[in-house]
Protein backbone atom coordinates (compact mmCIF):
# COMPACT_ATOMS: atom_id res chain seq x y z
CA UNK A 1 0.00 0.00 0.00
CA UNK A 2 1.49 3.46 -0.90
CA UNK A 3 1.75 5.96 1.94
CA UNK A 4 0.84 9.40 2.19
CA UNK A 5 3.75 11.09 0.57
CA UNK A 6 5.73 14.13 2.57
CA UNK A 7 7.73 15.81 0.25
CA UNK A 8 6.10 15.10 -3.05
CA UNK A 9 9.34 16.40 -5.79
CA UNK A 10 8.36 17.70 -9.48
CA UNK A 11 11.07 16.25 -11.78
CA UNK A 12 11.46 18.92 -14.37
CA UNK A 13 12.04 17.80 -17.46
CA UNK A 14 15.37 18.20 -19.76
CA UNK A 15 17.03 20.86 -16.92
CA UNK A 16 20.43 21.75 -16.76
CA UNK A 17 21.90 20.83 -13.32
CA UNK A 18 21.93 22.54 -10.44
CA UNK A 19 24.57 23.11 -7.45
CA UNK A 20 24.47 22.45 -3.71
CA UNK A 21 26.24 24.02 -1.00
CA UNK A 22 28.28 27.27 -0.15
CA UNK A 23 31.81 26.48 -1.64
CA UNK A 24 29.87 25.53 -5.33
CA UNK A 25 27.64 28.02 -5.20
CA UNK A 26 29.66 30.45 -4.99
CA UNK A 27 32.08 29.27 -7.69
CA UNK A 28 29.77 29.35 -10.18
CA UNK A 29 29.22 33.00 -9.53
CA UNK A 30 32.86 33.62 -9.43
CA UNK A 31 33.72 32.22 -12.59
CA UNK A 32 30.23 33.46 -14.35
CA UNK A 33 31.13 36.73 -12.73
CA UNK A 34 34.51 36.34 -14.39
CA UNK A 35 33.51 35.60 -17.57
CA UNK A 36 31.61 39.06 -17.99
CA UNK A 37 35.16 40.74 -17.98
CA UNK A 38 34.15 43.93 -17.09
CA UNK A 39 36.25 46.92 -15.10
CA UNK A 40 33.59 46.59 -12.69
CA UNK A 41 31.11 43.49 -12.44
CA UNK A 42 27.68 44.09 -10.27
CA UNK A 43 26.31 40.92 -8.33
CA UNK A 44 22.74 42.13 -6.61
CA UNK A 45 21.76 39.31 -4.43
CA UNK A 46 18.09 40.33 -3.65
CA UNK A 47 16.96 38.51 -0.50
CA UNK A 48 13.05 37.22 0.28
CA UNK A 49 12.85 39.07 3.84
CA UNK A 50 13.24 36.17 6.45
CA UNK A 51 16.38 34.79 4.65
CA UNK A 52 19.36 34.45 6.77
CA UNK A 53 21.60 37.53 6.39
CA UNK A 54 24.30 36.31 9.09
CA UNK A 55 24.64 32.95 7.31
CA UNK A 56 25.33 34.78 3.85
CA UNK A 57 27.49 36.86 5.26
CA UNK A 58 29.78 34.11 7.10
CA UNK A 59 29.42 31.33 4.32
CA UNK A 60 29.19 33.27 1.20
CA UNK A 61 29.98 36.19 1.02
CA UNK A 62 33.31 35.49 2.13
CA UNK A 63 33.93 32.45 -0.89
CA UNK A 64 32.97 34.99 -3.35
CA UNK A 65 36.44 37.23 -2.55
CA UNK A 66 34.40 40.70 -3.71
CA UNK A 67 36.18 43.98 -4.46
CA UNK A 68 33.67 45.40 -2.10
CA UNK A 69 30.56 44.55 -0.54
CA UNK A 70 27.24 46.49 0.10
CA UNK A 71 24.60 45.93 2.43
CA UNK A 72 21.45 47.38 0.51
CA UNK A 73 19.67 47.60 3.47
CA UNK A 74 21.94 50.34 5.07
CA UNK A 75 20.82 52.59 2.50
CA UNK A 76 16.45 52.16 3.73
CA UNK A 77 15.11 54.36 6.06
CA UNK A 78 15.67 53.56 9.38
CA UNK A 79 13.85 51.06 11.73
CA UNK A 80 11.86 53.49 13.43
CA UNK A 81 11.15 55.64 9.85
CA UNK A 82 9.63 52.28 8.40
CA UNK A 83 7.44 51.21 11.12
CA UNK A 84 6.00 55.28 11.52
CA UNK A 85 5.16 54.60 7.86
CA UNK A 86 3.32 51.33 7.84
CA UNK A 87 1.49 51.58 11.66
CA UNK A 88 -1.48 52.43 9.31
CA UNK A 89 -1.66 48.63 7.71
CA UNK A 90 0.01 47.15 11.49
CA UNK A 91 -2.08 48.14 13.89
CA UNK A 92 -2.12 47.77 17.27
CA UNK A 93 -4.17 44.41 16.94
CA UNK A 94 -2.21 41.14 18.07
CA UNK A 95 -3.58 39.19 14.66
CA UNK A 96 -5.39 41.90 11.70
CA UNK A 97 -3.73 44.48 9.99
CA UNK A 98 -4.84 46.70 7.22
CA UNK A 99 -3.03 45.11 3.09
CA UNK A 100 -1.05 47.56 2.00
CA UNK A 101 0.41 48.29 -0.75
CA UNK A 102 4.08 49.44 -0.40
CA UNK A 103 6.60 48.75 -2.76
CA UNK A 104 10.28 48.67 -1.71
CA UNK A 105 11.46 51.83 -3.13
CA UNK A 106 8.55 53.40 -0.46
CA UNK A 107 11.56 52.82 2.18
CA UNK A 108 14.92 54.41 0.29
CA UNK A 109 15.01 58.14 -0.43
CA UNK A 110 15.87 59.13 -3.55
CA UNK A 111 19.00 60.69 -1.52
CA UNK A 112 20.34 57.73 -0.28
CA UNK A 113 19.85 55.76 -3.61
CA UNK A 114 22.01 58.46 -5.62
CA UNK A 115 24.32 58.12 -2.63
CA UNK A 116 24.67 54.81 -2.75
CA UNK A 117 25.06 54.54 -6.88
CA UNK A 118 27.86 57.62 -6.52
CA UNK A 119 29.71 55.06 -4.13
CA UNK A 120 29.00 51.87 -6.16
CA UNK A 121 30.31 54.16 -9.43
CA UNK A 122 33.62 54.42 -7.80
CA UNK A 123 34.64 50.48 -7.33
CA UNK A 124 36.11 48.12 -9.16
CA UNK A 125 36.51 44.39 -10.05
CA UNK A 126 33.94 42.57 -8.23
CA UNK A 127 31.05 44.35 -6.06
CA UNK A 128 28.49 42.71 -4.14
CA UNK A 129 25.20 44.16 -3.15
CA UNK A 130 22.82 42.23 -0.77
CA UNK A 131 19.73 42.36 0.94
CA UNK A 132 16.05 43.89 0.08
CA UNK A 133 16.15 46.50 -2.70
CA UNK A 134 19.58 45.50 -4.49
CA UNK A 135 18.27 46.53 -7.71
CA UNK A 136 17.46 50.11 -6.30
CA UNK A 137 21.05 51.29 -5.98
CA UNK A 138 22.53 49.51 -9.46
CA UNK A 139 21.68 47.97 -12.58
CA UNK A 140 23.24 44.11 -11.68
CA UNK A 141 25.40 42.28 -14.19
CA UNK A 142 24.38 39.23 -12.48
CA UNK A 143 21.48 39.12 -10.01
CA UNK A 144 20.67 36.38 -7.74
CA UNK A 145 17.39 35.84 -6.23
CA UNK A 146 17.80 34.44 -2.75
CA UNK A 147 14.42 32.73 -1.99
CA UNK A 148 12.44 31.50 1.41
CA UNK A 149 8.90 29.92 1.85
CA UNK A 150 6.10 31.19 3.95
CA UNK A 151 6.15 28.00 6.49
CA UNK A 152 10.10 27.87 7.26
CA UNK A 153 10.07 32.25 7.58
CA UNK A 154 6.86 31.31 10.08
CA UNK A 155 9.34 28.38 11.93
CA UNK A 156 12.17 31.24 12.31
CA UNK A 157 9.73 33.96 14.15
CA UNK A 158 8.80 31.39 16.08
CA UNK A 159 12.12 29.13 17.09
CA UNK A 160 14.68 31.31 16.00
CA UNK A 161 13.83 35.06 17.30
CA UNK A 162 13.49 35.85 13.69
CA UNK A 163 12.66 39.76 13.70
CA UNK A 164 10.82 41.46 10.94
CA UNK A 165 12.58 43.48 8.38
CA UNK A 166 13.58 46.81 9.67
CA UNK A 167 11.62 45.80 13.05
CA UNK A 168 13.54 45.38 16.23
CA UNK A 169 11.12 42.45 17.27
CA UNK A 170 12.67 39.15 17.92
CA UNK A 171 11.58 38.70 21.35
CA UNK A 172 7.71 39.66 20.35
CA UNK A 173 5.27 37.16 20.13
CA UNK A 174 5.06 35.04 16.75
CA UNK A 175 1.06 36.38 16.13
CA UNK A 176 2.51 39.87 15.58
CA UNK A 177 5.28 39.06 13.41
CA UNK A 178 3.40 36.96 11.13
CA UNK A 179 0.93 39.93 10.86
CA UNK A 180 3.09 41.97 10.17
CA UNK A 181 4.78 39.29 7.05
CA UNK A 182 1.44 38.70 6.25
CA UNK A 183 -0.28 42.23 5.64
CA UNK A 184 3.27 44.32 4.72
CA UNK A 185 6.17 42.51 4.30
CA UNK A 186 5.28 39.43 2.20
CA UNK A 187 3.22 41.77 -0.47
CA UNK A 188 6.17 43.97 -0.38
CA UNK A 189 8.86 41.50 -1.68
CA UNK A 190 6.36 39.65 -3.87
CA UNK A 191 6.47 43.06 -5.86
CA UNK A 192 9.86 43.28 -5.84
CA UNK A 193 9.85 39.28 -6.66
CA UNK A 194 7.67 39.58 -9.36
CA UNK A 195 9.67 43.05 -10.99
CA UNK A 196 12.91 41.26 -11.50
CA UNK A 197 11.55 37.69 -12.20
CA UNK A 198 12.43 37.89 -15.77
CA UNK A 199 16.05 39.60 -14.86
CA UNK A 200 17.54 36.52 -12.60
CA UNK A 201 20.53 34.98 -13.64
CA UNK A 202 20.26 32.30 -10.65
CA UNK A 203 17.91 31.28 -8.28
CA UNK A 204 19.27 30.78 -4.69
CA UNK A 205 17.16 28.23 -2.20
CA UNK A 206 17.89 29.00 1.18
CA UNK A 207 15.34 26.82 2.96
CA UNK A 208 17.65 24.79 4.74
CA UNK A 209 20.23 26.08 7.31
CA UNK A 210 24.01 25.87 5.36
CA UNK A 211 22.23 23.69 3.19
CA UNK A 212 21.64 26.11 0.43
CA UNK A 213 20.82 24.98 -3.88
CA UNK A 214 21.07 27.26 -6.94
CA UNK A 215 19.80 26.61 -9.96
CA UNK A 216 20.06 28.94 -13.15
CA UNK A 217 17.36 31.53 -13.84
CA UNK A 218 15.97 29.90 -17.35
CA UNK A 219 16.18 26.69 -15.97
CA UNK A 220 13.84 27.90 -13.08
CA UNK A 221 11.61 29.85 -15.00
CA UNK A 222 10.97 26.64 -17.47
CA UNK A 223 10.30 24.72 -14.06
CA UNK A 224 7.25 26.82 -13.24
CA UNK A 225 5.81 26.72 -17.32
CA UNK A 226 6.13 22.96 -16.86
CA UNK A 227 4.40 23.10 -13.05
CA UNK A 228 1.29 25.12 -14.81
CA UNK A 229 1.12 22.31 -17.65
CA UNK A 230 0.50 19.68 -15.54
CA UNK A 231 -1.34 17.63 -12.05
CA UNK A 232 0.83 18.70 -9.05
CA UNK A 233 1.23 18.54 -5.17
CA UNK A 234 2.47 21.14 -2.68
CA UNK A 235 4.85 20.35 -0.39
CA UNK A 236 2.07 19.73 3.04
CA UNK A 237 3.24 21.06 6.72
CA UNK A 238 1.68 19.59 9.81
CA UNK A 239 1.94 21.80 13.36
CA UNK A 240 0.17 20.71 16.69
CA UNK A 241 -2.55 22.31 18.08
CA UNK A 242 -4.42 23.06 21.33
CA UNK A 243 -7.37 20.76 20.37
CA UNK A 244 -5.40 17.55 20.11
CA UNK A 245 -5.61 15.88 16.67
CA UNK A 246 -3.80 12.21 16.57
CA UNK A 247 -5.24 10.83 13.25
CA UNK A 248 -3.01 12.47 10.40
CA UNK A 249 0.20 11.08 13.06
CA UNK A 250 -0.96 7.78 12.57
CA UNK A 251 -2.17 8.04 8.76
CA UNK A 252 0.41 9.83 7.32
CA UNK A 253 3.11 8.77 8.75
CA UNK A 254 4.27 11.86 11.02
CA UNK A 255 6.76 11.77 14.11
CA UNK A 256 4.89 9.35 16.66
CA UNK A 257 6.30 10.79 19.46
CA UNK A 258 5.01 13.97 19.00
CA UNK A 259 1.85 15.39 21.35
CA UNK A 260 -0.37 15.65 18.49
CA UNK A 261 -0.39 17.42 15.07
CA UNK A 262 -3.93 19.12 15.18
CA UNK A 263 -3.83 21.09 11.65
CA UNK A 264 -2.48 20.94 8.69
CA UNK A 265 -1.90 23.20 5.07
CA UNK A 266 -2.07 20.47 2.01
CA UNK A 267 -3.58 23.03 -0.73
CA UNK A 268 -2.72 26.41 0.14
CA UNK A 269 -0.07 28.21 -2.54
CA UNK A 270 0.05 31.60 -0.41
CA UNK A 271 1.44 29.21 2.51
CA UNK A 272 2.96 26.39 0.65
CA UNK A 273 5.90 24.97 -1.31
CA UNK A 274 6.84 22.91 -4.49
CA UNK A 275 9.76 20.85 -4.52
CA UNK A 276 11.41 20.81 -7.92
CA UNK A 277 14.12 18.09 -8.88
CA UNK A 278 16.52 19.77 -11.36
CA UNK A 279 18.63 16.24 -12.20
CA UNK A 280 18.94 15.63 -8.09
CA UNK A 281 19.28 19.39 -6.75
CA UNK A 282 16.41 20.47 -5.17
CA UNK A 283 14.65 23.41 -5.05
CA UNK A 284 12.04 24.32 -2.79
CA UNK A 285 10.11 27.57 -3.44
CA UNK A 286 6.89 28.85 -2.79
CA UNK A 287 4.62 27.86 -4.78
CA UNK A 288 2.84 31.36 -5.28
CA UNK A 289 5.21 31.68 -7.89
CA UNK A 290 3.87 29.60 -9.99
CA UNK A 291 0.35 31.83 -9.77
CA UNK A 292 2.37 34.82 -10.05
CA UNK A 293 3.77 33.95 -13.48
CA UNK A 294 1.91 31.25 -15.22
CA UNK A 295 -2.04 32.59 -14.00
CA UNK A 296 -3.95 31.90 -16.91
CA UNK A 297 -2.17 28.42 -17.23
CA UNK A 298 -2.77 27.40 -14.07
CA UNK A 299 -5.80 29.00 -12.83
CA UNK A 300 -7.44 29.43 -16.34
CA UNK A 301 -8.28 32.82 -17.86
CA UNK A 302 -11.77 33.53 -16.47
CA UNK A 303 -10.65 32.54 -12.72
CA UNK A 304 -7.67 34.71 -13.48
CA UNK A 305 -9.92 37.76 -14.62
CA UNK A 306 -11.94 37.51 -11.55
CA UNK A 307 -9.53 36.93 -8.92
CA UNK A 308 -6.05 38.09 -10.40
CA UNK A 309 -2.76 36.43 -9.21
CA UNK A 310 -4.57 34.68 -6.20
CA UNK A 311 -5.11 30.98 -5.78
CA UNK A 312 -9.04 31.38 -4.57
CA UNK A 313 -9.36 27.41 -3.30
CA UNK A 314 -7.74 26.14 -0.30
CA UNK A 315 -7.50 22.50 1.10
CA UNK A 316 -6.47 21.93 4.47
CA UNK A 317 -6.85 19.60 7.74
CA UNK A 318 -8.30 19.96 11.16
CA UNK A 319 -7.66 16.90 12.98
CA UNK A 320 -9.40 17.10 16.78
CA UNK A 321 -9.58 12.70 17.25
CA UNK A 322 -8.66 12.25 20.59
CA UNK A 323 -8.58 16.05 21.29
CA UNK A 324 -11.28 18.63 21.99
CA UNK A 325 -13.13 21.26 20.07
CA UNK A 326 -11.88 23.92 17.75
CA UNK A 327 -12.81 27.33 19.17
CA UNK A 328 -15.87 28.89 17.95
CA UNK A 329 -15.84 31.37 15.36
CA UNK A 330 -17.04 33.20 12.64
CA UNK A 331 -16.27 34.51 9.34
CA UNK A 332 -16.20 38.18 8.18
CA UNK A 333 -18.91 39.30 5.29
CA UNK A 334 -17.65 40.53 2.22
CA UNK A 335 -18.37 44.64 2.70
CA UNK A 336 -17.10 43.82 6.49
CA UNK A 337 -13.58 42.31 4.92
CA UNK A 338 -13.34 44.63 2.47
CA UNK A 339 -14.01 47.98 4.53
CA UNK A 340 -12.15 46.75 7.52
CA UNK A 341 -9.00 45.17 6.19
CA UNK A 342 -8.87 45.93 2.20
CA UNK A 343 -8.85 42.06 1.35
CA UNK A 344 -10.86 41.47 -1.99
CA UNK A 345 -12.63 38.31 -0.65
CA UNK A 346 -13.77 36.71 2.22
CA UNK A 347 -13.35 33.13 3.93
CA UNK A 348 -16.50 30.90 2.56
CA UNK A 349 -15.29 27.55 3.78
CA UNK A 350 -17.03 24.23 4.05
CA UNK A 351 -16.10 21.05 6.68
CA UNK A 352 -15.49 17.64 4.73
CA UNK A 353 -15.56 15.22 6.83
CA UNK A 354 -13.25 12.85 6.70
CA UNK A 355 -13.00 10.46 9.36
CA UNK A 356 -15.58 10.08 12.91
CA UNK A 357 -16.28 8.69 15.72
CA UNK A 358 -19.67 8.06 17.36
CA UNK A 359 -18.52 11.40 19.58
CA UNK A 360 -18.11 13.46 16.47
CA UNK A 361 -20.36 16.79 15.78
CA UNK A 362 -20.08 20.54 14.58
CA UNK A 363 -21.18 23.38 15.86
CA UNK A 364 -23.05 25.19 13.43
CA UNK A 365 -25.05 28.72 13.45
CA UNK A 366 -27.37 29.98 16.21
CA UNK A 367 -30.11 28.52 18.62
CA UNK A 368 -33.57 29.77 17.25
CA UNK A 369 -34.46 33.76 19.18
CA UNK A 370 -30.88 34.26 20.48
CA UNK A 371 -30.57 37.93 21.24
CA UNK A 372 -27.09 39.33 19.77
CA UNK A 373 -26.33 41.68 22.77
CA UNK A 374 -26.84 39.16 25.29
CA UNK A 375 -24.89 36.57 23.70
CA UNK A 376 -22.19 39.41 22.93
CA UNK A 377 -22.43 39.98 26.96
CA UNK A 378 -21.43 36.08 27.81
CA UNK A 379 -18.88 36.21 25.30
CA UNK A 380 -16.79 39.22 26.84
CA UNK A 381 -17.53 37.83 30.68
CA UNK A 382 -15.86 34.84 29.51
CA UNK A 383 -13.19 36.37 27.90
CA UNK A 384 -12.54 38.26 31.29
CA UNK A 385 -11.91 34.11 32.48
CA UNK A 386 -13.53 32.64 35.53
CA UNK A 387 -17.23 31.98 33.68
CA UNK A 388 -17.60 29.08 31.03
CA UNK A 389 -19.25 30.54 27.92
CA UNK A 390 -22.73 28.76 27.89
CA UNK A 391 -22.11 27.71 24.34
CA UNK A 392 -25.42 25.14 24.51
CA UNK A 393 -27.45 28.36 24.83
CA UNK A 394 -26.55 29.81 22.00
CA UNK A 395 -24.86 27.39 19.13
CA UNK A 396 -26.78 24.69 17.63
CA UNK A 397 -24.93 20.85 17.66
CA UNK A 398 -24.97 18.40 15.34
CA UNK A 399 -23.59 15.01 14.83
CA UNK A 400 -21.67 14.34 11.62
CA UNK A 401 -19.69 11.43 10.19
CA UNK A 402 -17.33 10.29 7.55
CA UNK A 403 -18.18 11.92 3.71
CA UNK A 404 -21.00 14.28 4.99
CA UNK A 405 -20.19 18.05 4.00
CA UNK A 406 -20.76 21.35 6.51
CA UNK A 407 -21.46 23.77 4.12
CA UNK A 408 -19.94 27.71 6.25
CA UNK A 409 -20.59 30.52 4.42
CA UNK A 410 -19.21 33.72 5.22
CA UNK A 411 -21.52 34.94 9.03
CA UNK A 412 -22.08 31.82 10.10
CA UNK A 413 -20.91 30.65 13.66
CA UNK A 414 -19.35 27.20 13.89
CA UNK A 415 -16.52 24.80 14.93
CA UNK A 416 -15.82 21.27 14.85
CA UNK A 417 -16.36 19.33 18.10
CA UNK A 418 -14.09 16.43 19.10
CA UNK A 419 -12.89 13.42 17.25
CA UNK A 420 -13.31 14.68 14.06
CA UNK A 421 -11.18 15.01 10.88
CA UNK A 422 -11.84 17.61 8.90
CA UNK A 423 -10.76 18.46 4.89
CA UNK A 424 -11.40 22.28 5.38
CA UNK A 425 -12.29 23.03 1.72
CA UNK A 426 -12.66 26.86 1.69
CA UNK A 427 -11.71 30.11 -0.29
CA UNK A 428 -7.90 31.19 0.32
CA UNK A 429 -7.67 34.26 2.61
CA UNK A 430 -7.36 31.88 5.52
CA UNK A 431 -5.73 34.57 8.17
CA UNK A 432 -9.46 36.09 8.43
CA UNK A 433 -11.22 33.91 11.29
CA UNK A 434 -12.77 35.88 14.29
CA UNK A 435 -12.68 33.72 17.51
CA UNK A 436 -15.19 33.89 20.12
CA UNK A 437 -14.68 32.03 22.74
CA UNK A 438 -11.83 29.12 22.96
CA UNK A 439 -13.05 26.92 25.74
CA UNK A 440 -10.69 28.75 28.33
CA UNK A 441 -7.68 27.34 27.00
CA UNK A 442 -4.04 28.76 26.54
CA UNK A 443 -1.85 28.49 23.08
CA UNK A 444 0.74 26.45 23.31
CA UNK A 445 3.03 29.24 23.39
CA UNK A 446 2.08 29.90 26.99
CA UNK A 447 -0.20 32.74 25.75
CA UNK A 448 -4.14 33.23 25.61
CA UNK A 449 -4.92 32.87 22.46
CA UNK A 450 -6.96 36.18 20.41
CA UNK A 451 -10.40 36.66 20.62
CA UNK A 452 -12.17 38.79 18.39
CA UNK A 453 -15.56 39.38 19.98
CA UNK A 454 -16.59 42.86 18.46
CA UNK A 455 -15.13 41.88 15.00
CA UNK A 456 -17.14 38.80 15.32
CA UNK A 457 -20.34 39.35 16.94
CA UNK A 458 -20.80 42.28 14.09
CA UNK A 459 -20.84 39.41 11.56
CA UNK A 460 -22.88 36.80 12.77
CA UNK A 461 -25.72 36.32 11.01
CA UNK A 462 -28.79 35.57 13.28
CA UNK A 463 -31.15 34.23 10.58
CA UNK A 464 -28.51 31.45 9.96
CA UNK A 465 -30.81 29.15 13.13
CA UNK A 466 -30.89 25.43 13.11
CA UNK A 467 -33.78 25.32 10.66
CA UNK A 468 -31.49 26.94 8.26
CA UNK A 469 -28.82 24.66 9.01
CA UNK A 470 -30.42 21.44 8.25
CA UNK A 471 -32.01 23.00 5.16
CA UNK A 472 -29.59 24.19 3.52
CA UNK A 473 -25.86 23.64 5.26
CA UNK A 474 -25.35 19.94 5.27
CA UNK A 475 -24.73 17.45 3.37
CA UNK A 476 -24.83 13.68 4.24
CA UNK A 477 -23.34 10.96 2.91
CA UNK A 478 -26.17 9.01 2.91
CA UNK A 479 -28.76 11.75 1.48
CA UNK A 480 -30.23 11.65 -2.12
CA UNK A 481 -27.95 13.02 -4.79
CA UNK A 482 -28.61 14.07 -8.05
CA UNK A 483 -26.12 12.10 -10.41
CA UNK A 484 -24.48 14.27 -12.53
CA UNK A 485 -22.04 11.86 -14.34
CA UNK A 486 -22.61 10.43 -17.78
CA UNK A 487 -20.40 7.73 -17.58
CA UNK A 488 -20.90 4.40 -16.77
CA UNK A 489 -20.14 3.06 -13.73
CA UNK A 490 -19.30 6.68 -11.82
CA UNK A 491 -21.54 8.31 -9.79
CA UNK A 492 -21.02 12.45 -9.41
CA UNK A 493 -22.59 14.34 -6.60
CA UNK A 494 -22.52 17.92 -6.27
CA UNK A 495 -22.03 18.07 -2.47
CA UNK A 496 -21.65 22.09 -2.29
CA UNK A 497 -20.38 25.04 -1.51
CA UNK A 498 -23.50 27.00 -0.60
CA UNK A 499 -25.08 28.95 -3.57
CA UNK A 500 -23.50 32.26 -2.07
CA UNK A 501 -19.78 30.75 -1.94
CA UNK A 502 -18.06 30.87 -5.31
CA UNK A 503 -16.77 27.22 -5.14
CA UNK A 504 -18.32 24.49 -6.48
CA UNK A 505 -17.38 21.02 -5.20
CA UNK A 506 -18.31 17.22 -6.99
CA UNK A 507 -17.61 13.85 -5.39
CA UNK A 508 -17.07 11.05 -7.63
CA UNK A 509 -17.70 7.62 -6.95
CA UNK A 510 -16.06 4.81 -9.01
CA UNK A 511 -14.19 1.71 -9.36
CA UNK A 512 -12.08 1.69 -12.12
CA UNK A 513 -11.94 5.37 -13.71
CA UNK A 514 -13.72 8.74 -14.14
CA UNK A 515 -12.93 10.96 -16.96
CA UNK A 516 -12.85 14.61 -15.50
CA UNK A 517 -13.24 18.01 -16.82
CA UNK A 518 -11.55 21.31 -15.22
CA UNK A 519 -15.00 23.13 -15.90
CA UNK A 520 -12.66 26.25 -16.98
CA UNK A 521 -11.12 26.73 -13.57
CA UNK A 522 -8.07 25.19 -11.71
CA UNK A 523 -9.03 21.98 -10.31
CA UNK A 524 -8.12 21.12 -6.58
CA UNK A 525 -8.84 17.75 -5.23
CA UNK A 526 -7.96 15.07 -2.77
CA UNK A 527 -8.56 11.31 -2.82
CA UNK A 528 -11.07 10.81 -0.34
CA UNK A 529 -11.96 6.96 -0.19
CA UNK A 530 -9.13 4.40 -1.37
CA UNK A 531 -5.67 3.60 -1.17
CA UNK A 532 -4.31 4.84 -4.40
CA UNK A 533 -5.17 6.53 -7.93
CA UNK A 534 -3.04 8.23 -10.75
CA UNK A 535 -4.36 10.91 -12.55
CA UNK A 536 -3.83 9.97 -16.66
CA UNK A 537 -3.49 12.54 -19.76
CA UNK A 538 -6.20 12.52 -22.44
CA UNK A 539 -3.78 13.27 -24.82
CA UNK A 540 -0.70 12.20 -23.05
CA UNK A 541 1.21 15.30 -22.52
CA UNK A 542 2.18 14.39 -18.79
CA UNK A 543 3.32 11.29 -17.43
CA UNK A 544 0.77 9.76 -14.76
CA UNK A 545 0.52 11.18 -12.02
CA UNK A 546 0.06 9.19 -8.60
CA UNK A 547 -1.80 9.83 -5.69
CA UNK A 548 -2.67 8.05 -2.03
CA UNK A 549 -5.48 7.81 -0.06
CA UNK A 550 -5.64 12.07 1.83
CA UNK A 551 -3.14 13.27 -0.46
CA UNK A 552 -4.31 16.87 -2.04
CA UNK A 553 -3.27 17.49 -5.38
CA UNK A 554 -3.94 20.45 -8.06
CA UNK A 555 -4.79 19.88 -11.81
CA UNK A 556 -4.16 23.22 -13.92
CA UNK A 557 -7.21 24.62 -16.20
CA UNK A 558 -4.48 24.41 -18.85
CA UNK A 559 -5.16 20.51 -19.06
CA UNK A 560 -8.86 20.73 -19.90
CA UNK A 561 -9.51 17.24 -19.36
CA UNK A 562 -8.41 13.98 -17.20
CA UNK A 563 -8.53 10.88 -16.39
CA UNK A 564 -8.29 9.42 -12.47
CA UNK A 565 -7.74 5.64 -12.33
CA UNK A 566 -8.20 3.20 -9.30
CA UNK A 567 -4.87 1.83 -8.85
CA UNK A 568 -5.77 0.05 -5.70
CA UNK A 569 -8.53 -2.64 -5.12
CA UNK A 570 -10.76 -2.97 -8.27
CA UNK A 571 -13.62 -4.25 -5.92
CA UNK A 572 -13.83 -1.18 -3.82
CA UNK A 573 -15.64 2.26 -4.76
CA UNK A 574 -13.06 5.14 -4.53
CA UNK A 575 -13.92 8.17 -3.94
CA UNK A 576 -12.21 11.82 -4.88
CA UNK A 577 -13.33 15.69 -4.47
CA UNK A 578 -12.88 18.04 -6.68
CA UNK A 579 -13.45 21.57 -6.08
CA UNK A 580 -13.46 24.13 -8.75
CA UNK A 581 -14.50 27.80 -9.20
CA UNK A 582 -18.10 27.97 -10.32
CA UNK A 583 -18.48 29.81 -13.50
CA UNK A 584 -21.18 32.53 -12.74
Amino acid sequence: MKTYNLKPEIKVRDSSDGWEGYEAIAQVLKEKATDIKLKQTVLAIECYPGVNLEELRAELLPKLEADAVVYADDYALTEGQVQDKIKDSITDDRVFGILSHYDIKDFYEESAIQKAKLLIADMTGLVVIYGMGTTLLADADLLVYADLTRWEIQCRYRNEGLANWKTLNSAEDALRKYKQGYFFEWRMADRQKNNCYGEVDYLLDTNKKNQPSMIDGQSYRDALKQVASAPFRLVPYFDASVWGGQWMKENFGLDPEADNFGWAFDGVPEENSILLDFNGTRIEVPSINVVFQHPNELLGPKVHARFGKEFPIRFDYLDTMGGGNLSLQVHPLIEYAQDKFGIHYTQDESYYILDSSPRSTVYLGVKEHVDREEMRKDLEKAAQGGYRFPDEKYVNVFPVKKHDHVLIPAGTIHCSGPDTVILEISATPYIFTFKLWDWSRIGLDGMPRPVHIEHGVSNILMDRDREYADKNLIRRVDDEYEDLSIQEDVKTERTGLHELEFIETHRHWFKNSAHIHCHESVNMLNLVEGETAEVVSVDDSFEPFPVSYGETFIVPESVNEYIIRNTGDKNEEIAVIQAFIRNL
